[in-house]
């Protein structure tokens, strides 16, 4: 089975329901307590195994600081894992740019003439997590090293899945499941029409023929928004689309502020830095 050597994060909304904020900072920059995210997905790619990383951003967004190793800081405060501050060598990164907002399927079609092969692809605002340690013993999620072992075995497209509550399927592409598998996908329902309480949850693995489905077969200018969505049922009308369930995790999204203030909330109350302190605060502010 061909290696999955390429990630594909995607970072190029404008980030509208995140203002002021993103005005000033792309919401993939904001930190989780303090890792930034993007920091984190860089960190979860690496830990999946692969050796190119691209980045699909916007005219007005600059990443090039998240790319960069900061050795100095680290000296400032080794006690900090390094692995916050460096990047292992072979790795390498490629900024791609989408200079018209058209939608996710046309997002990742900018990285795909540079890439051979499948490709792991990580939504930008989206941190789905196992992992709660320490930041000077950070470790990566796992989430994507799943899905690149479940295409590994099965050698079929993957797409990572999550439970969430019967109010929430509203906000979502929710699946359909039969014997692992995708068997259908229904954007945004009801609670009545939803086939369940499983959605899409931004991890993916790609095989090779997407770059010529989303250029030509679901081109964006007859398909749209729904481009990405098309694409996946090509592939559940064929060999299939793997469903990897990463219910198990937390899933944080940075792209409002609500759900954003709840994830901060949550992670310190799971990590051990602030976990103490910040429940023992918190029980004072609400008593």
């Amino acid at each position: 089975m061909t290696a999955v050597n390429d990630a594909v994060i995607v970072a190029a909304g404008l980030g509208g329901r995140m203002l002021p904020t993103s005005a000033y900072l792309p919401k993939e920059s904001l930190p989780l307590v303090d890792v930034p995210v993007i920091i984190h997905l860089i960190r979860e790619a690496i830990y999946a195994g692969v050796k190119r990383i691209h980045i699909i951003t916007s005219p007005i967004k600059d990443f090039s600081t998240f790319l960069e190793d900061k050795n100095e800081f680290y000296l400032l405060k080794p006690e900090i894992s390094e692995s916050l501050f460096t990047t292992p060598e072979p790795v390498k990164f490629h900024v791609h740019i989408q200079h018209e907002p058209l939608g996710l399927g046309h997002a990742i079609l900018q990285s795909l003439d540079s890439i051979d092969g499948p490709c792991l692809i990580l939504l930008g605002d989206n941190i789905i997590t196992d992992q709660f340690s320490s930041i000077r013993d950070f470790k990566p999620s796992t989430a994507s090293k799943k899905l690149v072992m479940a295409f590994l075995d099965t050698g079929i497209p993957c797409a990572g899945i999550y439970a969430v509550s019967d109010n929430e399927v509203c906000n979502y592409g929710v699946v359909e499941l039969e014997n692992g598998k995708i068997s259908q996908i229904i954007e945004k329902p009801s609670v009545e029409d939803a086939p369940s309480n499983k959605v899409l949850c931004g991890r993916y693995v790609f095989s090779k023929d997407a770059r010529q489905l989303l250029g030509e077969t679901y081109p964006v200018a007859e398909f749209g928004e729904l481009q990405t969505i098309e694409l996946q049922k090509h592939w559940m009308a064929r060999d299939g689309l793997c469903a990897v369930d990463l219910s198990e995790y937390q899933w944080y999204d940075s792209g409002n502020p609500i759900t954003w203030l709840k994830s901060q909330i949550d992670y310190g109350l799971r990590n051990h830095d602030y976990a103490s302190e910040l429940r023992e605060w918190l029980g004072e502010r609400l008593a």
